[in-house]
């Protein structure tokens, strides 16, 4: 079996995946153990499954182990650590963005890559296209303006 190190909220994980191909997903969830990141679709539509890989926000559900070992990822429950992260999460919960929360990972990781790439209130809000079914796209739009 391949052996991988993945660099998960600043922490270094040596996992054996039975494959190299193994969507970076389900590394996260069932071999790291972190499970904030949700599986929603499976083809990079709804974005549930966003990361950040080297800063950017990626679709992990088709992103292979292989291709993101040796990079840093940061998923959900990094964000507390990072001090955008941080930012993002009060302007969320400041709005009370959350419904479900099922796609609101996603959505926070979208936002904090975003911000780390140096875009502010509303181009925030029209980068993320994650798919939210509860519908608090205003509440989105509002949270992202003081950020």
């Amino acid at each position: 079996m391949p052996r991988y190190t993945l660099n998960v909220n600043g922490q270094n994980y040596t996992i054996n995946p039975s494959s190299g191909e193994m969507p970076l997903l389900w590394a996260l969830r069932d071999l790291v153990g972190l499970t904030g990141t949700k599986y929603g679709c499976g083809i990079e539509v709804c974005g549930a499954c966003t990361v950040l890989v080297n800063g950017q926000p990626e679709k992990s559900c088709n992103m292979s182990v292989s291709e993101a070992a040796g990079r840093k990822i940061m998923t959900v429950e990094g964000l507390a650590a990072d001090p955008v992260g941080q930012k993002v999460q009060a302007a969320w919960i400041a709005h009370q963005v959350p419904q479900c929360g099922f796609c609101q990972s996603g959505m926070l990781m979208a936002a904090t890559g975003a911000v780390k790439a140096g875009h502010h209130g509303a181009e925030i809000a029209h980068e993320i296209d994650n798919i939210c079914v509860c519908g608090t796209y205003g509440r989105i739009k509002q949270a992202c303006q003081g950020l």
